[in-house]
């Protein structure tokens, strides 16, 4: 029972360090349908206390509850660089059952925010895995357009869904059994900030999560946490190398990565060559990881070694 609760509380303690974080962002929802949730380091946020923490902006809001999650730590080496992230997953034999068309949910008493509690859902019925995809609103022109589009699938140009979603006339709400996130109407889609993304073509690929991310089998990814990158500013520009962000991920993904990638990329680190018969699409990763942030970090221990022998 001991180590149960010792596991409970580092899952909360790793939600509660990524939301005090202003340079984390968030991600909610399935392949093709999500939500994000940022916020500048100057703007102005409510803290949401109780069961499900949270933050609120003018421009949105999340709200985690984590005593479910399995967290999962991992990175993507790409040309020039990498990614990193820790995924909150669930089983993966748990879902949302669809209806497969729009359908009204009546009043958000979820919501956030309480101003926003009397406020219309409605749901997509995109039939993801990981929750609910829904819009809401409390303007009766949106809500009215929105009730003739009853029934109808969510992508059917009669139902307007995209357009609404495009001019950001409508609340975005991504609900999973791990807590939601909620984009405002009007809130404009940069980064670091509230973001929906709605791709069909993306959906239509039924997929849990991107191939690249090192999910392991049997798990669902339902909320990612994305820790501030050394290399890299909230707008994806590069950026000088900052050893103490990277520090602070490795910390995480020694805690919360597959155990035999971080082994893997400990022997690597020190040297190992990546055996080429047994190599796998995950392990070639983990390789090519470890050549990006060496190079990263080549500038850095140079500056450290003139700095050395400047003082001797």
């Amino acid at each position: 029972m001991r180590m149960a609760n010792d596991a409970a509380e580092a899952v909360a303690a790793l939600v509660a360090d990524g939301l005090a974080d202003s340079e984390a962002t968030w991600s909610l929802g399935g392949f093709g349908a999500l939500a994000e949730f940022g916020r500048g380091q100057a703007e102005t946020v409510t803290r949401i206390v109780g069961p499900r923490a949270g933050l609120a902006t003018a421009r949105g809001a999340i709200s985690l509850d984590p005593r479910a999650a399995i967290p999962v730590a991992y990175e993507t080496a790409f040309h020039g660089g990498w990614s990193h992230a820790v995924a909150l997953c669930i089983p993966a034999a748990h879902g949302s059952p669809s209806s497969g068309v729009l359908t009204e949910s009546g009043p958000d008493g979820d919501a956030v925010r309480p101003e926003n509690r009397g406020d219309n859902l409605f749901d997509l019925g995109l039939g993801l895995p990981q929750g609910r995809f829904g819009l809401r609103t409390s303007d009766p022109e949106t809500r009215a357009s929105l009730r003739r589009a009853v029934g109808l699938h969510a992508f059917d140009p009669a139902a307007h869904v995209l357009d609404l979603v495009a001019r950001r006339a409508v609340d975005i709400v991504v609900a999973t059994p791990l807590g939601r996130i909620e984009v405002f109407a009007g809130a404009e889609p940069v980064a670091p900030g509230p973001r929906g993304f709605l791709a069909p073509r993306v959906l239509a690929l039924v997929r849990t999560h991107a191939a690249t991310a090192s999910i392991p089998d049997g798990l669902m990814p339902v909320a990612t946490l994305h820790p501030a990158h050394p290399c890299r500013d909230a707008d994806w520009h590069p950026r000088a190398f900052d050893r103490a962000r990277h520090l602070r991920f490795q910390a995480l993904y020694r805690r919360w990565g597959i155990p035999d990638l971080v082994a893997l990329k400990e022997r690597l680190a020190a040297g190992a060559m990546l055996d080429a018969g047994s190599a796998t699409r995950r392990t070639r990763n983990v390789a090519r990881v470890v050549r990006a942030q060496a190079e990263a970090m080549a500038p850095d221990r140079d500056a450290g070694k003139s700095s050395h022998d400047t003082s001797r």
